[in-house]
């Protein structure tokens, strides 16, 4: 089990291993599995690559954080701009069906509503937003609604995750009922847990995703 000293060393390397991110000043506390990031960056991008590259770090359980995102005056927009931004990102996306999503900007801060067919396509519609200068933070409450009624295959998801060299198969369990899929198990980092997620997610069927998979120290 790593010490709250050696878990926040590794976390602040990583955060500096990454291109976008070596210069930018990220305060770094952990506590017992708990990684608290603080500072100031200049897009919303790189704010996600901070909170990445810390989920990615052995050990960490969860991830809090108060990181402020703050453009230079150049590249500030309004709400307006934002949006017609984000509908023309959207039509150069051909995994977004841009006809069942609707967006709203309040002071850079995007929400996406509505209802999509499949994960990807909800992830598709967040990531072609999350790098859209004036961008601050989005919130993604676009809801699956499958139109597979079928029943999902327990055995397609476990041999998803056994495709996976990122994951260690043998330690998560899959469990489903109806078109819910329940994990349950452990993983060595917080960006396996939600790998393990995502891989169930692309199931034909799926509704929901009950990841209760728990992230163990080494």
């Amino acid at each position: 089990m790593k010490s709250n000293e050696n878990l926040q060393k590794d976390v602040q390397s990583a955060i500096r291993w990454e291109p976008l991110l070596s210069e930018t000043e990220i305060g770094v506390i952990a506590k017992d599995g708990v990684i608290t990031l603080t500072g100031v960056v200049d897009s919303y991008a790189k704010k996600m690559e901070v909170e990445n590259a810390a989920k990615n770090v052995s050990g960490v359980k969860a991830v809090a954080e108060t990181i402020e995102v703050r453009y230079n005056s150049p590249f500030k927009k309004n709400d307006t701009e934002i949006a017609h931004e984000i509908l023309n990102a959207w039509k150069w996306t051909w995994e977004v069906p841009n006809d069942q999503i609707k967006v709203k900007v309040e002071d850079g801060w995007v929400t996406l509503e509505g209802e999509v067919e499949w994960n990807y396509q909800k992830q598709a519609a967040r990531k072609a937003v999350e790098n859209l200068t004036g961008v601050k933070g989005v919130s993604n409450n676009i809801a699956i609604g499958s139109r597979s009624k079928d029943l999902i295959e327990k055995q397609a998801v476990e041999h998803a995750l056994a495709r996976s060299w990122f994951i260690n198969a043998q330690d998560v369990h899959v469990n489903v009922v109806g078109n819910k899929v329940k994990l349950t198990g452990s993983v060595h980092s917080l960006y396996q847990k939600e790998e393990a997620a995502r891989l169930a997610w692309n199931a034909p069927g799926v509704f929901a995703v009950d990841n209760e998979l728990a992230v163990e120290h080494n």
